[in-house]
């Protein structure tokens, strides 16, 4: 069947929307391949970075856009892919059952795989640089830390200092309750 006619398209993709690159990467990472997009979120294997920090890949397959798309072989020379790292947390966990009928043989196991959350936040082709920096917002939560920390250990004394109140205003401890005395055997 014949490819259908570039008038029959027409509205579709970048025409609709011309300020709207539709530029692709396709990445390496964690052994793994990842179509990506601007402004995509992904869960990849476990990196090492602190969140809101800028993490780049630059082991780029294939870059595509709206003229056309550009294979690596096996690398794009130049590409490079910048993301903000989120964050990373554990997925959800994978039983592994094994079992061995007749012989009584059952072993259950769970893992749960550290993923980091990752947000595309350019496609670079042609050696250029990533031009979006780490926030600033992240550095002023960190120096709210700080002063929050020396309140934590100022509140065990008022509360060492709050028992010793309650201690005084409670009287002391009873004795225990006499025992009744056992019964007569009744005849």
């Amino acid at each position: 069947m014949p490819a259908a006619p570039q008038s029959a398209n027409k509205g579709t993709g970048a025409e609709a929307h011309p300020a709207k690159r539709m530029t692709f990467a396709v990445i390496k990472t964690g052994g793994k391949q990842y179509k990506v997009a601007a402004n995509d979120v992904l869960k990849i294997e476990k990196l090492e970075a602190e969140a809101g920090t800028i993490v780049t890949f630059d082991q780029v397959l294939l870059v595509g856009d709206e003229n056309g798309t550009t294979v690596g072989a096996p690398l794009v020379e130049g590409a490079l892919v910048a993301a903000e790292f989120i964050d990373t947390k554990k997925q959800k966990t994978v039983i592994i059952l094994k079992k061995n009928r007749r012989h009584n043989y059952r072993r259950r196991n769970g893992h749960r795989q550290l993923l980091s959350t990752v947000r595309i936040t350019e496609i670079l082709i042609g050696g250029a640089q990533p031009t979006i920096a780490a926030r600033a917002q992240l550095a002023q939560p960190a120096n709210d830390a700080v002063t929050d920390a020396p309140a934590k250990k100022a509140a065990p004394k008022a509360k060492a200092a709050a028992t010793a109140d309650t201690e005084a205003k409670t009287p002391a401890k009873k004795a225990p309750a006499k025992k009744a005395a056992p019964k007569a055997d009744q005849e």
